[in-house]
């Protein structure tokens, strides 16, 4: 059952990651492209912990893909409430 759960976690980071590409191909912002990447990487990170066992070393890792993603989205907050120079 978590696998199916990890699957819709991961299919929906996915959609999300691309609605923020279209976002960020029509406007040019900066802010939609951090957040694709950022749920990109949600996708990806829910797709790792389906696959990998529960005993696995290679689990550190993937919790720290996850604190990347959430990195790229306070960088992309900062980014877009800085002010112009």
């Amino acid at each position: 059952m978590t696998e199916f759960v990890d699957g819709a976690g991961s299919l929906a980071s996915a959609a999300i990651a691309l609605f923020f590409l279209r976002y960020w191909r029509s406007t040019g912002d900066r802010l939609f492209a951090m957040f694709a990447l950022a749920f990109a990487v949600f996708a990806a990170n829910r797709l790792a912990l389906a696959t990998i066992d529960d005993a696995s070393e290679a689990e550190t890792l993937v919790y720290a893909a996850r604190a990347l993603a959430f990195g790229l989205l306070l960088a992309a907050i900062v980014d877009k409430n800085r002010g112009r120079r």
